[in-house]
């Protein structure tokens, strides 16, 4: 199918793909900032230093091999890349419902960091299915 499509056309559809990722990686940097500033209340940005965390696991242990992470793998460096990953993952959701426990933060702050979390990933999944889709494909 994309190879009747003439080459312009492929890589305009590239460039709205990088948009949309571009757009959705603004949109949830925004309602993290959001959930701080309309609630005068920062404590919420701590989720920030997991999203920092979260692909330093990716890098220093699996490297290039980004596939071995989406398959069983009898290799402890990506079983302690896998498991670093997760731990991150679930900081970045413990982290608002910790501090909303606590008292620290509202409702609102409290939604919006998980609308922040949920767009992150949404463009995490969204970039995964866009590098692995081949453009060499004529199925």
């Amino acid at each position: 199918m994309m190879a009747d499509i003439p080459g312009y056309v492929r890589s305009c559809l590239h460039t709205g793909k990088l948009a949309l990722l571009a757009i959705l990686v603004s949109g949830g940097i925004v309602l993290q900032i959001l959930a701080c500033a309309l609630y005068n209340n920062w404590w919420p940005m701590l989720t920030v230093l997991m999203y920092v965390l979260l692909p330093m696991p990716l890098l220093f242990f699996a490297g290039s091999d980004s596939s071995s992470l989406f398959s069983e793998s009898d290799n402890n460096w990506v079983n302690a890349t896998k498991f670093l990953t997760g731990a991150s993952t679930i900081g970045s959701l413990a982290i608002p419902a910790i501090l909303k426990h606590a008292g620290v933060i509202g409702w609102g702050a409290l939604a919006m960091e998980f609308s922040s979390f949920f767009i992150f990933v949404l463009a995490i999944m969204c970039y995964i299915r866009m590098n692995s889709e081949d453009d060499y494909n004529v199925l």
